[in-house]
């Protein structure tokens, strides 16, 4: 029976996915749905870059653009980076990328270029990285970064009374406009979480894998969800984003 399955926030965490696809026992009848950030903080950006490629030759994978990875991209095309991106996961990420061909580079590039900003399924369920800011909804933002930077969208279903009804006059329009929404980019750890968590429509994926948190991956129609051990505790002489 195929599923469809939402992942979070990799960081260069590959030894955790693999841990999840085996708990999950994915599929190549499997949709995966990446909410992205798939570099910076672990040891194996580039490698976990090449799985997905890979990946994507047995199944049907949607790939969603993270800021982690337009920060990567912008590096390895204009070998430029900003000094912060190197101190939150991109050294990781360079010296990872010091040790692969440059065929690979070709193809990883191509990866980086065909990522989307969002993907929105036939039940109305939007899936991007971060959020978006434009009442009237992804199709209409104005500036690209916000869907891969905003923290606007989480922050405000967070906040939302549970007792306010979707027909009040104040209910944010933009949770208004899709079923489900979902997202990482934010680590539900913040809120001293490490499982996802549902706030209004919106689904956060990041269980903070880059840190102390594990890696999630979630049935979105059963809303099963698998996670791998603590992922520091896969690679224990690396800092990742600590």
């Amino acid at each position: 029976m195929s599923r469809n399955l939402v992942i979070g926030d990799m960081h260069g965490g590959l030894k955790a996915l693999k841990q999840l696809f085996q708990k999950a026992n994915v599929t190549s009848d499997d949709t995966l749905i990446f909410l992205g950030d798939y570099v910076d903080g672990w040891s194996e950006s580039a490698e976990l870059i090449t799985f997905l490629i890979q990946l994507k030759k047995t199944n049907n994978c949607i790939f969603i653009r993270g800021n982690h990875d337009e920060l990567c991209y912008t590096w390895l095309t204009k070998n430029t980076y900003n000094p912060e991106w190197v101190k939150h996961g991109g050294q990781a990420t360079m010296d990872s990328y010091s040790k692969i061909s440059s065929q690979e580079m070709k193809t990883h590039l191509t990866f980086f270029e065909n990522l989307i900003n969002y993907y929105i399924d036939d039940q109305n369920r939007l899936f991007l990285h971060a959020g978006f800011s434009n009442l009237h909804g992804p199709h209409r933002e104005y500036f690209e970064e916000t869907f891969y930077w905003d923290r606007t969208l989480w922050e405000t279903a967070l906040a939302i009374d549970p007792n306010l009804k979707k027909t009040d006059i104040n209910y944010p329009k933009r949770l208004l406009l899709f079923d489900e929404i979902y997202i990482g980019h934010t680590p539900v750890t913040r809120i001293n979480q490490t499982k996802p968590v549902n706030a209004t429509c919106v689904w956060n994926i990041d269980t903070g894998a880059a840190f102390k948190g594990p890696l999630t991956i979630l049935d979105i129609d059963t809303k099963q969800f698998w996670q791998s051990n603590p992922v520091y505790t896969l690679y224990p002489n690396e800092n990742g984003r600590n």
